[in-house]
């Protein structure tokens, strides 16, 4: 979730349902994404690549922008597989460049490839990417207990501590903030406000 800061609406009612803030009901695949996914735990390797990809994808943009392109993003790099983007040369780089699909920034582009390298070589010390970012949270999701707009965190100590690391491994485009957006996403925390519906479902295991 990327917060604009917008607290128009503190908590958004939809068929007898309270959601998060942030949720634009205008916009059904954004609320399908906030009901369905944001928020729960994620321990799979090919996911968590997947919101890498994305999330670093986002820096200076809103996370809507990005959310709205995820299936030109997964054909236009091969299903989110880091074994086979790791291979991406210059010419595939060009190729990229000429999708109006995705966000044609080179540097991003770049960065995805140069990070699926990065990734690999986590696997490979760690055993997964899931054994590596986990333990930045003690392996269990942080739980918040927010009630507004303007409580909701955009870094923290342990979002410091993984982006910090990544970036002296070598990862582009995931700065504190973005790392944390990749928490809240992948349930490393439960960001959903305190009278969000999700939250507790959540915490029951109903995913």
């Amino acid at each position: 979730m990327a917060n604009d800061g917008t607290e128009a609406l503190e908590v958004i009612h939809s068929q007898g349902l309270c959601r998060c803030s942030w949720v634009d009901l205008s916009k059904p695949d954004y609320v399908q994404y906030h009901d369905q996914e944001w928020g729960v735990p994620v321990y799979d390797d090919p996911h968590l690549f997947e919101h890498l990809v994305l999330e670093s994808s986002q820096a200076g943009l809103t996370w809507y922008t990005v959310l709205r392109k995820r299936e030109n993003y997964r054909r236009a790099f091969d299903q989110f597989d880091p074994n086979r983007i790791a291979q991406y040369d210059h010419h595939r780089v060009e190729t990229l460049m000429g999708n109006p699909g995705i966000i044609r920034n080179r540097k991003k582009i770049e960065a995805i490839i140069n990070n699926a390298r990065i990734f690999l070589a986590i696997q490979s010390e760690f055993g997964s990417f899931a054994n590596y970012s986990w333990c930045f949270v003690g392996r269990q999701p942080i739980i918040h207990a927010l009630t507004a707009a303007s409580n909701w965190p955009t870094t923290s100590p342990e979002s410091d501590a993984m982006s910090k690391d990544l970036q002296q491994r070598g990862f582009k485009f995931f700065g504190s903030t973005i790392c944390y957006a990749h928490m809240q996403a992948t349930g490393m925390v439960n960001d959903h406000r305190i009278d969000c519906f999700r939250r507790q479902q959540i915490l029951d295991g109903y995913v």
